[in-house]
Parts: structure tokens; sequence; C-alpha cells
């Protein structure tokens, strides 16, 4: 799947026509991340598996691995995100966010679209903003927050075996998973990144808003 033209016309259109749903959480913090699609480039960098040898034009998306000194998460998985700062849009805190902790500054005009809002464990109502970043070269990750970047390209979130649904004894509904390598991501970051496969690739209104994040996940 190359990131093309004709990907970023059927991701706007599929995001476009899709009913968002936000979260009035009332009780908790407001926060985005950005899912932005990349290039695949020369740093795929799946756990277990080589990085390409010339630069790659697929599609990827940027996932980063969080700081372990982080009070919050530390060593997880994520997109790149945090909490939304007052009278600024979840839109403008994407994007912040994005070159605050990979040095990505991206303008407006690469704003796609929102999927579902999703309220975590910890006490966060996250809206993942879509954004178009292009070859996106030279990223730097923040020291204070970020252990590392990777393109993890999109057939990848494509798996068969993917999502992962694993029952847990506290909630009615599953854990999600989604497999990356031979390793996997936890929800919350697993349930945007199967949620853009669904809506944005399938075509299908897919909700994840329902899923749970394993223990770990929820401090």
């Amino acid at each position: 799947m190359k990131l093309d033209d004709t990907l970023r016309e059927r991701v706007a259109g599929r995001l476009a026509a899709f009913e968002q749903r936000g979260l009035s959480a009332l009780d908790s913090r407001r926060a985005a991340v950005a899912f932005a699609l990349i290039e695949e480039g020369t740093g795929a960098m799946l756990p277990g598996i080589d990085a390409p040898a010339a630069w790659s034009p697929s599609a990827a998306v940027l996932l980063t691995r969080r700081s372990a000194l982080l009070r919050n998460h530390p060593g997880q998985w994520a997109l790149p995100g945090g909490g939304i700062d007052p009278r600024e849009s979840p839109e403008e805190a994407a994007l912040r966010e994005l070159h605050e902790e990979v040095g990505l500054r991206l303008p407006d005009s690469a704003i796609l679209g929102r999927l579902d809002d999703f309220v975590t464990r910890s006490g966060y109502a996250i809206t993942p903003v879509v954004v178009w970043a292009g070859r996106a070269e030279g990223l730097v990750p923040n020291a204070d927050e970020v252990a590392s970047i990777h393109r993890i390209p999109v057939r990848e979130f494509m798996r068969a075996d993917a999502p992962l649904l694993d029952a847990i004894e506290d909630s009615e509904h599953p854990v999600l998973r989604m497999p990356v390598g031979h390793t996997w991501i936890a929800a919350p970051t697993a349930a945007f990144l199967y949620q853009f496969r669904e809506v944005c690739i399938a075509g299908r209104s897919t909700r994840v808003a329902h899923f749970e994040q394993p223990l770990f996940a929820r401090r």
C-alpha cells in the first residue's frame, strides 16, 4: 500500500463520511494524539524484523516508545500526543505534540479527520487526529519523552491474527491488542490502530471505545 494521493483521498473521504463519536467525560482530562500516516522509509523497525535496505514509499504509521523515565506509561507504545491546553482544539494539540515529541511540524492542511474518542482507565479522554505526514525525514525524538521512533507499515495492522481479544475478570469487555512483528501493542493505542484499519482501509464503521486496557496500561 503506497502513501500516495489515492490513499490520501480514500482516508480523507472515509473519515468525512464516518460519524465520529466524541465523549463527554466530565471527570476526565482531555488529550489528543496524532495518528500520522508516513512513508515507511528505511526504518520500519518491527521488533525482531530487519528494516528495509532502501527507502520505501509504502504507507506506515508513526509510533513511539515512551521514555522509561516518564511517570505515566513508561516504555509503552504510543502515538505522539498529550494534554489539550486551554482554548486549544484537539487538532491544534495533536500537531503541537507531534512537533514537540518527534520534531515534525505539519500545517493545518495535513489534518484528514478524527477517529472516535477513547476514555482511558488512567483518566484521560483522548481524541485521535489523523494527519498526513508524507516522507518526514529527519525525525528527532524528544529525549525527555520519547525513547525511540518507529515507522510501522500499515500492512502490519491488516494481519489475519489482528486484533487479539482477551477476557479480563473486572470487565464484560475484552482487552484489545494489535500484533506487531513478534510483539503487540495494547489499547488505547491499539484501539486507534484497529479503528483506523476498519474505517479508513476496510471501509467498516467499527467502534472501539468499549474495549479494555490491560492492567499494566491503566497506571
